[in-house]
């Protein structure tokens, strides 16, 4: 793994609008290339507005993000789109595919909208990496959970970005498709060197990333390298209880 970060957040402060605490409270943290870091925390410590922050889907009140060391809150849109289509995938709970497009468009989506020559062939490997070769035709609504879940995956890999961002990627899948998922994004980081920020509630799924970043009331609390599940639930539990 090289120690190049590809994402540095610096201080970011975020607060919402009849919060009395603040989401984000002063959080520095960098995910290097090549990386897979799980984001850990109780209810409402933060997780989800940092990943959304170090993406750039949202903007915090203060503090720095770059990207490939470029400085998000120097961008204005269209630019940030742009930087954001260029270099980052994200992979949500809810999938957030379009029922109206079959798999193969689903996976294409994203170069097109970036105005991109689409790869085709590296969109077919990856759709037989993740198992969905001769799925191309099918639309979403007719897959299984852990399938439509590998189509956002592909979608997200199809753009060969520097990142890729997981909100709750297992969170709606039983355990064999969870599984299957996470060996999935394993793979992206081994094989192809993509960062990986996941945000989870599971020790055993953390389990699966080279260390784990804690969070506790919008402030980075601790980290774990080279975590177990037992080490991630132990250490979830004294971070919860403070």
């Amino acid at each position: 793994m090289e120690n190049t970060a590809v994402v540095e957040v610096h201080d970011l402060v975020k607060r919402y609008p009849g919060a009395s605490v603040r989401a984000l409270d002063g959080v520095s943290v960098a995910f290097g290339r090549g990386s897979f870091t799980a984001v850990m925390g109780p209810s409402g410590s933060g997780k989800s507005t940092l990943l959304h922050c170090a993406a750039g889907l949202d903007r915090a009140d203060s503090g720095v993000v770059r990207i490939a060391g470029e400085e998000l809150s120097r961008l204005r849109e269209p630019r940030l789109t742009e930087a954001r289509r260029r270099r980052v995938g994200f992979v949500f709970q809810a999938y957030n595919l379009l029922d109206s497009l079959s798999v193969w468009h689903n996976v294409l989506l994203p170069q097109r909208l970036a105005g991109v020559r689409a790869d085709r062939g590296w969109a077919e490997e990856v759709l037989r990496r993740v198992g969905l070769a001769g799925f191309e035709r099918e639309r979403p609504s007719r897959l299984s959970g852990g399938q439509r879940q590998r189509v956002a995956l592909a979608r997200a890999l199809a753009g060969r970005p520097e990142i890729i961002f997981a909100d709750e990627p297992t969170g709606a899948l039983d355990l064999a498709s969870g599984r299957e998922v996470l060996g999935l994004l394993r793979e992206a980081v081994e094989r192809t060197g993509t960062a990986v920020v996941m945000v989870t509630h599971d020790p055993a799924a953390a389990a699966w990333a080279d260390r784990v970043v804690f969070l506790a009331d919008g402030r980075v609390v601790g980290e774990l390298a080279a975590p177990t599940a037992e080490a991630v639930a132990g250490r979830m539990t004294a971070v919860s209880a403070r």
